[in-house]
């Protein structure tokens, strides 16, 4: 079993990595592969419209620091995304990832019941963390960002979601925050096997 985990809060020690940390290790224990990125570390754009991943080759030509990650994710059985909330959406690292990922769509995949270059079968595992303790505020952002997921063969996707955390350690003490996310690691890899 093989996860990619991507981290996109640049504070590196925050909340949304302290609970991707603490998924990716629970899974690592019951013998997964994990291997984990700091999007706010690598050098990257987003994407450039260029629409050369639908005419010239069947993956983004963009050559920067992204590029192995895209790669990594084509053969990961699980994706951890992890993002703070920043002005109502997804962190810019994170969304900046998101764009890159159209580079996996098929030329004609308005039209193609296969859209996608993936193979069908991965899960997403979505980790939202907010200082916002009103659960209706932001519960918009897994929805749309899960159906882009599902088209790309991203399948029982799961949110893991932790409302009013703003100090770095905020999500560490919430021991039923921690406790679950152990619970939904072993669910899923349960599952996958």
């Amino acid at each position: 079993m093989k996860i990619v985990c991507l981290n996109s809060s640049p504070r590196k020690n925050g909340n949304s990595t302290t609970i991707s940390t603490e998924f990716t290790d629970t899974a690592q224990q019951l013998g997964a592969k994990v291997n984990t990125y700091y999007l706010n570390t690598l050098d990257f754009k987003g994407c450039q419209a260029c629409q050369a991943c639908k005419n010239k080759k069947a993956a983004c030509v963009l050559k920067d620091d992204l590029t192995p990650v895209l790669e990594d994710i084509r053969t990961a059985h699980i994706l951890v995304l992890a993002t703070p909330v920043y002005f109502a959406d997804v962190a810019s690292q994170a969304k900046q990832f998101i764009d890159r990922t159209y580079s996996y769509y098929v030329p004609d995949f308005t039209t193609n019941p296969h859209p996608s270059r993936l193979e069908t079968g991965k899960r997403l595992v979505f980790i939202q963390t907010q200082n916002q303790e009103n659960q209706d505020m932001f519960n918009d952002i897994f929805p749309k960002y899960d159906f882009f997921f599902q088209v790309l063969g991203f399948t029982n996707n799961v949110l893991i979601r932790a409302c009013g955390v703003n100090k770095a350690t905020d999500a560490k003490k919430d021991r039923h925050l921690m406790d679950m996310t152990q619970k939904q690691a072993e669910k899923i890899m349960a599952a996958m096997e």
